[in-house]
């Protein structure tokens, strides 16, 4: 059981997003995966239902499990319940409290392209390059840190201390712990080139290891179903990253349940940032 106190009110959640469009996507886009994203119109959904179900395990909540350990396909038609119209793409937003309670909020999303649903390839067309910063405040890593809950303020106030006033904007901020590592995004996981050779000669983009690296979950991020899916398909290997050696103007991805992957780049704005 977690140690973070149990007496807060709290749910576990997972965003997630409906589009009838990854019935398009091509299986030879993603051979290494024991699933394609196209197998079903929930973006990713055996990873959200197992980020679920670790998270109350984490937090010993055994009426969450209960609900948690139905099969998929009938997660999926309990899902399938709430989508309003099946041709138009959605934001869903899966919310479970303690007594295994389920509330499944459901929101109009825009279009997008459905290969930005997959890994980035550079045969691939994605969305607009968002701007990167860097916190400069530092969150101690706990069970809030490490699995998605209502828990968020310490998210938002990294938001607002980056001037991400809305959810909307095209914009993230990287959450760095006490050690001066990188954690996570407030809502995306990031992804950078590889910092260094994995070894003595190698080359930073060999045919051995992938050139992108995200930080581990030791760094005390939330493992991510996007973040997982890359690990699988082998787009990235984990590495620590410090925020202190983040480079302004290096290229970077960024992903989530809803959004898919995401171009960015790191913006400096100035000596402090990172710096606890």
């Amino acid at each position: 059981m977690a140690s973070a106190s149990l007496e807060e009110d709290f749910q576990i959640i997972s965003s997630l997003r409906y589009d009838p469009a990854l019935r398009d996507l091509s299986t030879k886009n993603a051979a290494n995966t024991t699933f394609h994203p196209s197998s079903t119109p929930y973006y990713l959904l055996p990873y959200h239902q197992a980020r679920l179900r670790n998270a109350a395990e984490c937090f010993g909540w055994k009426e969450a499990l209960l609900f948690l350990r139905n099969d998929l396909s009938q997660f999926s038609r309990y899902l399938d319940t709430h989508i309003l119209d099946k041709t138009k793409p959605w934001r869903i937003r899966i919310v479970i409290d303690r007594t295994g309670a389920c509330t499944v909020e459901v929101n109009p999303t825009a279009s997008i392209d459905p290969l930005n649903m997959l890994i980035p390839n550079r045969d691939h067309a994605h969305s607009n390059l968002w701007n990167i910063y860097v916190d400069t405040g530092c969150i101690t890593p706990s069970a809030f840190t490490r699995h998605k809950t209502t828990a968020r303020d310490f998210y938002n106030a990294a938001r607002v201390r980056a001037g991400i006033m809305s959810p909307l904007d095209e914009a993230e901020v990287l959450l760095v712990n006490p050690e001066g590592q990188v954690m996570e995004g407030s809502i995306t996981t990031p992804y950078f080139r590889r910092r260094r050779p994995t070894s003595k000669g190698e080359s930073l983009e060999s045919d051995t290891e992938p050139g992108w690296v995200t930080p581990p979950l030791s760094s005390g991020g939330n493992a991510g179903t996007t973040r997982q899916y890359a690990l699988a398909e082998g787009f990235c290997a984990e590495q620590i990253i410090e925020a202190a050696e983040l480079i302004d103007g290096e290229e970077c991805w960024l992903s989530n349940g809803v959004r898919g992957f995401i171009r960015g780049r790191i913006v400096l704005n100035g000596p402090g940032d990172g710096q606890c």
